[in-house]
């Protein structure tokens, strides 16, 4: 079955943007934006919310900027073609390689584990991702932790009241202080 993923960078005090609604606390180091190169490309579609998709609109066009550095370019390379769902009530129509979601989050991951294919199914943002984690479907969490303390904004981890025992996968520690957590959601087999 194709895991649920959810990645994003987070700050050391927990949040993916902070109080004024930014990141510019997260630059993308050369390092820090290679290995999201290589995330991407385990990825076979894309869940996110509104807020998410309009900031990712850039890269829809992005190739067309002639500053854009190799990486940039192999980044726009790989996003582009992805399959993108967009779950929002306010937007009407997408761009690019996305469409609007016909139903709940539970019933695209239903349907999206049902198509054949053993990439990932990526979620990004905290709202459709803690939606997700309040229904027990993601499957790993990854964080890319900035060394920075933002005091207040989004929070990356739902705010539920449930638990979610974890186990960590992978840790790695980038040139530029920022540290990856990979950790996969432990489940009691039912028997």
């Amino acid at each position: 079955m194709r895991s649920v993923t959810y990645s994003m960078g987070v700050s050391l005090d927990g949040y993916i943007v902070g109080p004024d609604g930014t990141f510019d606390w997260a630059p993308p180091h050369k390092e820090v934006f290679r290995f999201w190169i290589d995330e991407i490309r385990g990825v076979d579609v894309h869940l996110m919310g509104r807020r998410l998709y309009e900031t990712m609109l850039y890269w829809e066009t992005a190739d067309q900027d002639p500053a854009l550095d190799p990486d940039e370019l192999e980044w726009t390379a790989l996003w582009k073609p992805l399959p993108k769902v967009v779950f929002s009530n306010t937007l009407l129509a997408v761009e690019g390689n996305a469409r609007l979601a016909s139903g709940g989050i539970a019933e695209e991951i239903e349907r999206l584990r049902a198509e054949p294919g053993d990439g990932e199914i990526a979620i990004g943002g905290a709202t459709l991702a803690a939606e997700a984690a309040a229904l027990d479907l993601i499957d790993e969490y990854r964080a890319m932790v900035y060394p920075v303390l933002v005091g207040g904004g989004i929070p990356f981890f739902p705010q539920g009241e449930q638990r979610v025992d974890l186990e960590l996968v992978e840790t790695r520690t980038f040139s530029s202080s920022v540290v990856y957590l990979r950790y996969r959601v432990v489940r009691q087999d039912v028997a």
